[in-house]
C-alpha cells in the first residue's frame, strides 16, 4: 500500500491507495532554454515552413501581433517566457520595418473576462512596455466593428486588427489544440465561431471541430495578409517551497505525504492557506520555439510537448481520481465554482489524452473537490444561468440547454458586463459544460469526494460523497476484482498517452 499527497483546492489529501492503484505523474521539466529571445529571432528568421518574418514585412508596414490571456497551464509563474517571446517577437518585427507606431498587441481572450490594465502590464516585461508606443486592442467578442471574412468556408466575424494589418503574428504557447497558434486567432472572432471551438480530445486535431474551424479562419486570412506564427513549447511547471519535485519526484511526493505540519496547515482559514500556496515559488520555462504558419508551428510545438511533458498509460483504467485546484481555468484567478471545478476535471485534465480515452468505458471518475456554491460577483455572475438551467427537470435535454443558452446570449446586463470587463461571456459556461460532455459520456459515474454541497452535485448528475476514503470503496464495490485505479497527480494537468 502506498501513501499519496492528492493537492485538491487549498488542501492536501493523503491517500493510501489498494492493490492496483496507478500513480500518474509527469516526467521531470526537461532542459530548457537558455535564451528565449534568440530562440525566437532564429526560429522567425528559419521557420518550418514558407518565408522567414523578414522577406513577409514591407518597410512601414502595420503589424499585429495575437496573443492570449495566459490562463494555461495551471498553475503560471511571474516569470512567463511568454512574455520574452513576444516582445522579441515584436523587437523583430521593428528591425524588419514594422516600427513600433504600427504595431497592434491584440489580447484574444475568447469567451473569457477581458484584460484590464493590470493584466496588460502583465504580458510583455516592464523594460519593453516602456519602450512601446504601439496600441494595444483587448477582442471584444460582441463588438460591432467586426468584420465578416467572405473567403470563409462559413461566415466568420474578426477583430478588425487582423484584417487591416499587413501582417499577423500569433505568439503563442502549444497547450492544446485550441489553445495557441490559429486558435489565437479563432479566439479573436464572434460568439458563434467561438461556440464552435470544441474538442473531444485536447491533443488529436482528428475529432475537433475548433482545430478545423481555425484552419479555415487562417487560409481566409492569408489570403489577405502575410501570416506567420511563432509557437513555444513550455516546460512543466517547477514548483518551489515545501512542494519543490512535486509531482514529479518520487522522493518529493513521500516527503510531502509525511510533512508532520500537513494537519495544522489544513487547519488554517481558506483565505490564508490560498494566500501562502500563491506566494510559493514557481518557474516555467521553454523547452522548444518554432515559426511557421501558425498551424505548423503550433502542431509541431504540441507534438514537442506531448513528449516531453506527457505520461504513459498502458492501458486504460477502471477509476481515475482528479484533484481540483484552488484556481478557476480562466483569468483571474479565484475560486472556481462547481461549474467551473467540473470543467477543471472533466473538461480539461479528462481531455488531456491521445489515442485513448484513459478510463475504460463505463468507468468512474472521482473529482477531489469541495463543491461549493459560490459565483463570485461579478466575475463568475454569467454561470448562474447555466446552473439554474440544469436545477431543471428537463434540463440535461439537449434543446432545454441550448434553450438557456439562447436567452443567456441576448442578456443585455450580462453581455455590458462582459464589455466593461468585469465578467466573463454569457456564452462561456455553456462551452465549458459541453467541454466536459466527451468525458460524460464515456464515464460510468463521477463521484465528488469531499463534496460540501450534495445538492449541487445531483444537479450536475454526479454523485457526493464525504471524503476520498468513501468514493474508493464505491469504487471497489462496484467492481467483481480490484480496479484499477489512477491517481492524477496533479495540478499541473499534463498529457496523458494511451495504450502500447
Amino acid at each position: 500500500m502506498t501513501r499519496l499527497p492528492l493537492a485538491y483546492g487549498s488542501r492536501l489529501a493523503v491517500v493510501d491507495t489498494g492493490e492496483n492503484a496507478v500513480v500518474l505523474a509527469p516526467p521531470p521539466p526537461a532542459d530548457p532554454i537558455a535564451d528565449v529571445a534568440a530562440a525566437v529571432r532564429d526560429a522567425l528568421r528559419f521557420p518550418l515552413a514558407g518565408q522567414p518574418l523578414e522577406a513577409l514585412v514591407p518597410r512601414g508596414a502595420r503589424a499585429t501581433i495575437v496573443v492570449e490571456p495566459p490562463a494555461l497551464p495551471i498553475p503560471g509563474s511571474p516569470s512567463d517566457p511568454r512574455r520574452t517571446a513576444i516582445a522579441a517577437t515584436m523587437l523583430e518585427l521593428e528591425r524588419a520595418g514594422a516600427p513600433f507606431q504600427k504595431q497592434t498587441l491584440l489580447v484574444a481572450g475568447g469567451f473569457g473576462r477581458r484584460s484590464g490594465h493590470r493584466e496588460l502590464e502583465l504580458l510583455v516585461p516592464p523594460e519593453f512596455a516602456r519602450r512601446f508606443h504601439g496600441r494595444v486592442e483587448v477582442h471584444d467578442a460582441e463588438s460591432e466593428d467586426l468584420i465578416e471574412l467572405q473567403d470563409a468556408i462559413r461566415p466568420i466575424r474578426v477583430h478588425r486588427a487582423l484584417v487591416e494589418a499587413d501582417v499577423v503574428v500569433p505568439v503563442t504557447a502549444a497547450e492544446t489544440v485550441v489553445n495557441g497558434g490559429a486558435a489565437a486567432l479563432l479566439a479573436a472572432a464572434d460568439p458563434m465561431a467561438l461556440r464552435g471551438a470544441n474538442a473531444y480530445s485536447l491533443l488529436e486535431t482528428s475529432a475537433s471541430g475548433g482545430w478545423k474551424l481555425a484552419l479555415e479562419l487562417e487560409r481566409a486570412l492569408r489570403s489577405r495578409v502575410a501570416l506567420i506564427g511563432v509557437s513555444l513549447t513550455l516546460n512543466t511547471p517547477a514548483l518551489g517551497g515545501v512542494l519543490h519535485g512535486y509531482p514529479h519526484d518520487r522522493e518529493a511526493v513521500d516527503r510531502i505525504a509525511g510533512f508532520p505540519l500537513r494537519g495544522l496547515f489544513g487547519l488554517l482559514p481558506g483565505p490564508v492557506r490560498i494566500g501562502v500556496l500563491r506566494h510559493l515559488p514557481s518557474e516555467l520555462s521553454t523547452v522548444a520555439v518554432f515559426a511557421g504558419p501558425p498551424s505548423v508551428a503550433h502542431s509541431e510545438a504540441l507534438l514537442r510537448g506531448v513528449e516531453s511533458k506527457g505520461a504513459q498509460l498502458d492501458e486504460r483504467l477502471d477509476a481515475i481520481c482528479i484533484g481540483i485546484p484552488h484556481t478557476t481555468p480562466n483569468l483571474p484567478r479565484e475560486a472556481p465554482n462547481p461549474l467551473a471545478a467540473a470543467y477543471l476535471g472533466l473538461g480539461l485534465a479528462l481531455r488531456l489524452w491521445r489515442d485513448e480515452f484513459p478510463v475504460a468505458d463505463g468507468g468512474t471518475a472521482i473529482l477531489l473537490s469541495r463543491f461549493k456554491r459560490r459565483f463570485p460577483h461579478p466575475t463568475q455572475q454569467p454561470y448562474r444561468a447555466l446552473f439554474q438551467a440544469l436545477r431543471s427537470s428537463g434540463a440535461r435535454d439537449p434543446e432545454d440547454l441550448r434553450g438557456a443558452e439562447r436567452s443567456a446570449g441576448t442578456d443585455s446586463r450580462v453581455i455590458d458586463s462582459y464589455r466593461a470587463g468585469r465578467s466573463c461571456h454569457p456564452l462561456l459556461p455553456f462551452a465549458q459544460w459541453e467541454a466536459c460532455q466527451p468525458a460524460i459520456q464515456r464515464l460510468g459515474t463521477v463521484l465528488v469526494a469531499g463534496c460540501r454541497d450534495s445538492a449541487v452535485a445531483r444537479q450536475l448528475g454526479f454523485v457526493p460523497t464525504h471524503g476520498i476514503g468513501a468514493a474508493m470503496a464505491m469504487t471497489h464495490g462496484w467492481s467483481d476484482r480490484p480496479p484499477r485505479i489512477g491517481f492524477l497527480l496533479s495540478p499541473p494537468y499534463f498529457p496523458l498517452r494511451v495504450g502500447g
